[in-house]
């Protein structure tokens, strides 16, 4: 008997920022997912370029999955006084409008979802958990800024969503801390990462002015003329423990709700991984999807087309440059330079570099910081992640509780021996720690190496980019890098 050929769901994230598409198999395999600007090369791309979309040319698409719902979405932008683009009403004309010329047959299923029940689906359907409390926190979908769900699978398998409490536009800690983001000179939806890392250089003197702008509607930033003369620095340290004030409170009620001790938690509010260290007292153990912004929904809006627990492995999901994991070269450069780049097999779905697009260097001594940030032409002050082997993280650092998995670098723990790995400690005495456990992968493989030869059991990693560009994709990508940069890439 001839089997049915194989078909495909395709998720997209678009029409905001940071646009994204994943593709799955109504097996729930993720055969891919990428972000739009590493295609286009313009940071936090709005739209799906058409070099993404190369990716699915030999792939039955059978369904189209939007994020969230267009005209729910316009409702709101009419009430925020953005206005109303006519164009944008249906999902069809959404998909249209993004896809173009490329979807010349449109599949005859075309979805979509709200805006928060696609991040939702996006943390539990690739959670190991079979029952979870979920909880979304971001700037906005449609109306909603804050939700809190009961997820489980029922007797058949498929997911199954409880809205439990909600918190809707104009009332979000997410426009709050992109308005505060914006107020302190750095740029709102991209740099939020930038505030939580200059908080750790600031006193929080103004968390109580700060708290009297919750009650305005943020959404259009902070008057200039608010806390004149004021640091910005210690604007960014208030608004990070007001920030994690508010969330903590959302956790607290999330877990008297009673639903489950595990926590989903998604939205951008979830990559402030210094929150994260906190979750733990809430909840008995976290999971956080390594994309959990709205490019991460894009994998959510398939996962609720396909309606069933995602196949998850890892973060790898992206354009490939094929070949071996360069473990030799890379030695070789890090024991002469103390530094190299690496671009191998499959890009990071996610804003951070897991070690295939990656900038690696040595983190002890007191100078590699300075050098690494003088690559990547970011700010002195921002610190930079380790990735150790698994089994050593508890001898340097102290992990948070909870977290089921700190592969992703989704939370800090403090470094225990600072002195030792000044580049890799930031001047709170933190780290946003990436373990590798014992998976075989090309990472592992050099982080084994390295320890052989050294004694040492981590590195320095961050993205392979630099500051406003998107991180290295392809292979002309690396030897551009390369060039430009002088740093050695690997792939």
């Amino acid at each position: 008997m001839k089997l049915a050929p194989e078909t495909y769901i395709l998720g997209i994230s678009a029409g905001f920022h940071d646009a994204a598409a994943a593709l799955i198999t109504t097996q729930g395999d993720i055969v891919f997912a990428g972000h739009a600007e590493r295609y286009s090369k313009q940071k936090n791309d709005a739209h799906i370029h058409p070099a993404l979309l190369a990716e699915f040319c030999d792939y039955d698409i059978d369904t189209v999955a939007y994020y969230e719902r267009p005209w729910l979405k316009q409702l709101r932008r009419l009430r925020s006084g953005e206005g109303i683009n006519w164009s944008g009403i249906t999902t069809g004309q959404v998909i249209q409008q993004q896809l173009g010329t490329w979807l010349q047959h449109p599949p005859g299923r075309q979805v979509s979802y709200s805006h928060h029940l696609s991040h939702a689906a996006a943390g539990f359907q690739t959670s190991p958990f079979d029952r979870a409390t979920v909880v979304v926190v971001d700037a906005i979908g449609e109306w909603d800024t804050v939700t809190i769900w009961g997820a489980e699978y029922d007797r058949a398998g498929h997911a199954q969503y409880k809205r439990l409490w909600t918190q809707r536009y104009p009332h979000s800690i997410g426009l709050f801390y992109s308005a505060v983001t914006a107020h302190i000179g750095l740029h709102p939806l991209d740099e939020e990462y930038i505030t939580m890392g200059m908080s750790a250089y600031g006193q929080p003197r103004y968390v109580e002015e700060l708290r009297g702008l919750l009650a305005e509607n943020l959404h259009a930033g902070i008057d200039p003329t608010f806390l004149p003369g004021a640091e910005p620095e210690d604007i960014a340290a208030s608004a990070q423990v007001l920030a994690e004030q508010l969330i903590y409170n959302i956790m607290l009620l999330a877990r008297n709700l009673g639903f489950s001790t595990n926590l989903v938690y998604q939205g951008g509010v979830a990559l402030n991984c210094l929150a994260n260290r906190k979750l733990g007292d809430y909840f008995e153990k976290v999971w956080i999807m390594p994309c959990p912004g709205d490019a991460g929904s894009s994998v959510g809006a398939a996962a609720l087309a396909y309606g069933r627990r995602l196949n998850w492995r890892d973060a790898y999901l992206g354009c490939e440059i094929p070949g071996q994991y360069p473990v030799r070269a890379c030695l070789h450069s890090l024991q002469h330079d103390r530094i190299c780049g690496v671009a191998s097999g499959r890009a990071e779905f996610g804003p951070r570099a897991l070690g295939h697009r990656s900038l690696l260097a040595d983190p002890r001594g007191p100078d590699i910081k300075d050098l690494v940030n003088q690559i990547k032409r970011r700010q002195q002050f921002r610190p930079f992640a380790p990735v150790i082997l698994e089994e050593h993280v508890a001898d340097y650092f102290d992990m948070p509780p909870g977290f089921v998995d700190t592969r992703y670098m989704q939370v800090v723990g403090r470094c225990l021996r600072p002195d030792l790995f000044p580049a890799i400690t930031h001047v709170d005495g933190t780290s946003r720690i990436q373990t590798v456990p014992a998976d075989g992968s090309g990472i592992r493989l050099l982080l084994e190496a390295w320890y052989a030869q050294t004694g040492c059991p981590m590195l320095l990693n961050t993205s392979l980019n630099i500051r406003g560009e998107p991180m290295v994709n392809t292979r002309a990508d690396a030897d551009r890098f390369e060039h430009l940069y002088g740093v050695l890439v690997h792939s």
